[in-house]
């Protein structure tokens, strides 16, 4: 195994929901009891809320999503993805940044503008879902990367996995964008 390789765990999506739940210290335990045999090849974990899973203004989703962070073992990277637009806003970036958690920058397939990229943690994490990219658009993301690497953000970067089989390709293609400069 390469020296660089790293994991990445993906929450099971119950566990996600269960964790911004009631028993969020409960629902991270029975997550993370396992994930120290990683050691430092853990490179993140992601917990995805769903586009159903929206953001309440009445504070209950804050303080759902405060436990969750507060459970969460500082020593295991995490990675939050927020589906639905009602999370991305100033009281969630705050509380990931407070936590040192990372906002996974996601491009769904319907997207129409590429999303933007927010620095909540340590490095950026990247679900590029479109069905393909073509070689200009894996050069726009390449620009778009580059400063975040240039002041040493890491970044894990995923493509959609599926029939097409082409997620390997795509991101040879971002490495060699990203090292032409």
């Amino acid at each position: 195994m390469p020296a660089g390789f790293r994991f990445v765990v993906k929450a099971q999506r119950g566990a996600s929901l269960r964790a911004l739940g009631a028993d969020a210290a409960e629902s991270v335990a029975w997550l993370t009891e396992r994930l120290d045999g990683f050691e430092d090849r853990l490179g993140a974990v992601l917990y995805r809320v769903p586009e159903n899973a929206h953001r309440h203004d009445d504070g209950t989703s804050d303080q759902a999503l405060a436990r969750l962070l507060a459970a969460w073992p500082r020593r295991l990277p995490l990675v939050m993805e927020f589906q639905h637009r009602s999370w991305h806003v100033d009281e969630t970036f705050r509380s990931l940044r407070d936590a040192g958690a990372v906002l996974s920058t996601t491009e769904l397939p319907e997207a129409t503008v590429a999303p933007d990229i927010r620095v909540t943690g340590t490095g950026l994490y990247l679900r590029l879902r479109r069905h393909d990219y073509d070689q200009p658009e894996i050069d726009a993301w390449a620009r778009r990367l580059r400063p975040f690497l240039e002041v040493g953000h890491p970044v894990l970067a995923f493509f959609r996995h599926d029939e097409t089989g082409r997620a390997t390709e795509l991101v040879a293609a971002l490495r060699e964008a990203v090292a032409r400069g």
